[in-house]
């Protein structure tokens, strides 16, 4: 009765919060300069953030492992995509790196934050954590070609100047980061399946099978209205997401400008924002000894955010004037690239221990303090 109870109330928070998200946004369109609208508006934009991510899980849990993982990423990039693109479009001294920074800190957030957080808490409770190195490998490699392609080669092409692409190497960028991400997702939901799905593992932690997700450790899935509900609930979330980052966008800007910090910190925090919820999920899965689930939302929304947010932003430079800069600095290559060579040692054995998560959350640090004190 009380788990009724309690799945109750998380539907009707979750109904009532898209809902008022919408009213704020309506309410507030035409006037939010006051300090007390903008923390209304703040507030009511986090809650549509977590309300988005609730009912992606939702869907997720009616459709089942790996198209969850993938349904919550493409859920996050949306309203990442919406945010850049507001930010963009309101101009200002660092429009024209809005879109890089902010994949970036997707990618740094992901392959540092969630899958150090995921792995040190796994690890943690359950002294290995064990998935599929196949898997994982898989979505990590499609990751790295994708940032080389987006946000490395722009740095060091002669054709534009330092850190952009001409017209043609950007639509090249974008039709070849769909045709990565629609052979990943292809890879992973159909072809291949089998290497994206929670394994069990023995005493030394090598994975032994696969978790059955029919398993009595979950939830029955939701009925297919409940699921259809929140497809619309979720929508809604999102439509209410972008409405109410572009009325917060200058005060972020203002904010940042305001306490001397560069405004790669405005992608710091858009990312940071968007990622939270994901963060939790893929926290929650790792203390269930679900690393695999943790990884599939780690690096499906790293993909995500390149994959389908460049093509969205080379899109949109067609009517947003201003130069778009997506080639990494100095800095951010070296940062990126020991990344890779961690994540790469993280995920070739297929287990890990609370020490490679150690690792990751260093490399987030250090990726932190030099956005914040270049």
């Amino acid at each position: 009765m009380a788990t009724t109870v309690s799945a109750r109330g998380r539907l009707q928070w979750a109904a009532l919060v898209p809902l008022l998200a919408v009213v704020v946004l309506a309410a507030t369109w035409a006037h939010h300069e006051h300090p007390a609208v903008l923390a209304g508006i703040a507030a009511a934009l986090v809650g549509a953030v977590l309300a988005a991510v609730h009912h992606a899980e939702v869907v997720a849990h009616k459709v089942g492992e790996p198209y969850g993982s993938l349904i919550l990423a493409i859920a996050v990039t949306v309203i990442e995509v919406g945010l850049i693109i507001m930010l963009m479009a309101s101009g200002g001294d660092g429009a024209s790196t809005y879109a890089r920074d902010t994949v970036f800190a997707a990618v740094m957030i992901t392959f540092n934050g969630i899958v150090g957080l995921s792995l040190l808490v796994g690890a943690a409770k359950h002294h290995l954590v064990s998935f599929n190195a196949s898997g994982a490998g898989s979505a990590l490699g499609t990751v790295v070609a994708l940032a080389t392609v987006t946000l490395i080669l722009p740095s060091f092409t002669s054709s534009a100047p330092g850190g952009e692409y001409t017209t043609f190497q950007l639509g090249f960028a974008a039709v070849a980061s769909l045709v990565l991400y629609g052979a990943f997702v292809f890879t992973q939901t159909v072809r291949h399946r089998f290497f994206f799905l929670p394994v069990t593992s023995d005493q030394y932690g090598r994975a032994t099978g696969v978790i059955d997700e029919e398993g009595g450790e979950h939830a029955d899935p939701p009925s297919r209205r409940e699921a259809l509900l929140s497809l619309a609930l979720l929508v809604t979330s999102l439509v209410a997401v972008v409405g109410l980052a572009k009325l917060l966008s200058p005060a972020i800007e203002h904010g940042v400008a305001a306490a001397g910090l560069p405004y790669t910190v405005v992608g710091v925090v858009i990312a940071l924002l968007v990622l939270a919820p994901e963060s939790i999920a893929a926290v929650r899965n790792a203390a269930r000894d679900r690393v695999q689930t943790s990884l599939n939302l780690a690096y499906g929304s790293a993909m995500a955010s390149i994959g389908l947010t460049i093509p969205a932003i080379a899109v949109a430079t067609l009517w947003i004037p201003g130069d778009l800069w997506l080639g990494l600095n100095e800095t951010q290559v070296v940062l990126f690239a020991v990344s890779v060579v961690v994540a790469i040692l993280s995920v070739v054995q297929g287990r890990a221990k609370t020490l490679q998560g150690v690792v990751h959350l260093v490399l987030l640090a250090a990726f932190v303090v030099v956005s914040v004190q270049p």
